[in-house]
């Protein structure tokens, strides 16, 4: 019933907004340049491997040593207002469509992360990873790593069409009043919780 659920919600949502997609597609051309879409791996269930599209929101502007610069340096003002209104995220409907998502679950971190988990955490991959999820409706960007990734166990252990309904719902208000979308030193929280270095997080990150 969940796929089913994601077939129809991802396929009726391209089609809805397939002029948007469109004039986000040309934005991000016109003001970031080719290509328009991010591509990164990112595991899904069971650690299985995917490919995450996203709508560019960084330019690949380098040091002279043809180091990448730090995300604040590559991020563009028009970058900032995709991801403030989340339809940088808008492509991962196709991820879903292909069955690599769906549109409720744990969101896909990135593969560095993966060495650092618990046993406990590492039940988040137990189900799809999600365009949406409990952790991003119940505070987003200000819960801390921890918070997060108990919130995604909570939903493997309890999920039901009927919660995902609901977090789907909750999404669109999160949305429209942007809660919990900009919250200091993500990046550092990041840094401290997996022991990534900064370099490896303007490698890994978009």
């Amino acid at each position: 019933m969940k796929r089913f659920i994601d077939i129809i919600v991802s396929l009726l949502a391209l089609i809805i907004l397939l002029p948007l997609f469109i004039i986000v597609a040309y934005k991000v051309y016109k003001n970031i340049g080719s290509p328009i879409f991010f591509l990164q791996e990112r595991p899904g269930k069971d650690g299985k491997l995917f490919k995450l599209i996203k709508f560019r929101s960084m330019c690949n502007k380098t040091d002279n040593n043809g180091v990448l610069l730090s995300d604040e340096e590559r991020i563009t003002s028009f970058g900032q207002k995709l991801r403030s209104t989340s339809l940088d995220e808008m492509p991962q409907l196709i991820n879903v469509l292909k069955g690599d998502m769906s549109i409720v679950g744990p969101r896909p971190q990135m593969n560095a992360f993966l060495d650092h988990y618990t046993p406990h955490q590492m039940r988040r991959h137990e189900v799809n990873p999600g365009m949406t999820g409990l952790a991003q409706v119940s505070g987003r960007n200000n819960l801390s790593w921890e918070e997060k990734f108990d919130l995604d166990v909570h939903y493997v252990e309890t999920h039901s069409i009927w919660l995902d309904f609901k977090i789907m719902f909750k999404t669109v208000k999160v949305m429209l009043v942007k809660e919990g979308i900009n919250a200091p030193n993500q990046a550092v929280g990041a840094q401290r919780y997996t022991g990534i270095t900064s370099e490896d997080q303007h490698k890994l990150k978009e």
